[in-house]
């Protein structure tokens, strides 16, 4: 399946009130920024794809679907979109509940429009960065789907710390061929010994966390 093309990084403003939309609107292009305007939670997630790119400004208190139902739409999708959730006053606990709902950042209204401004900002540089580190977590999930069965033994026992003869031992296999397999391993990872590809694969496992 080809993946979705890969759209322009964006504020996606999520919120019911057309007057506050229209306002953060022309905040954040007055900025240089490009801006998506969404009337609810349900027509934003209607849209939402993979491929989307930049930083969603959520307000909670809405009709239909709240800000807390979006942000745990997100996390089941496993969105790489970084929230600054919008909360009315007095709204603490509910602030707190969206920062453990996966929201990074939240401001009370009204707004002050410089501080909302820069927290979308630093929402966007750590989209940026989650989306490096999930393409090169794809890259090597890529690069292991490659591995024939025989590779990913030898690559796991390579991965404990075994010699070539110890593996040739423990598969019944000529030490040469453990050779021409360990070879094969790490000029498919692009890595030059055993240690910098056990470091490789402690990137991805953490990424899958």
């Amino acid at each position: 399946m080809t993946p979705p093309a890969i759209e322009a990084v964006a504020v996606h403003v999520v919120d019911d009130d057309a007057a506050i939309r229209d306002s953060l609107d022309w905040l954040f292009r007055s900025r240089g920024l490009t801006v998506r305007l969404w009337e609810s939670g349900e027509a934003f997630l209607a849209a939402w794809t993979p491929a989307m790119r930049g930083c969603v400004v959520l307000d909670v208190r809405m009709a239909g679907m709240s800000g807390l139902d979006v942000l745990d739409r997100l996390e089941e999708l496993t969105s790489l979109l970084p929230v600054v959730v919008l909360t009315g006053h007095g709204d603490v606990p509910v602030a707190v509940q969206s920062l453990k709902k996966g929201a990074v950042d939240f401001l009370e209204k009204p707004v002050d429009g410089g501080e909302l401004v820069n927290r979308v900002l630093a929402g966007l540089a750590l989209e940026a960065r989650r989306h490096v580190a999930a393409s090169a977590t794809r890259a090597l999930e890529e690069r292991l789907a490659t591995l024939s069965p025989r590779e990913r033994e030898v690559m796991d026992l390579m991965l404990d710390g075994l010699l070539n003869k110890q593996i040739a031992d423990d598969l019944g296999i000529a030490m040469r061929t453990v050779e021409v397999h360990r070879a094969r391993i790490l000029e498919k990872f692009g890595v030059r010994s055993a240690i910098e590809l056990a470091g490789r694969l402690a990137d991805l496992r953490r990424a899958d966390r």
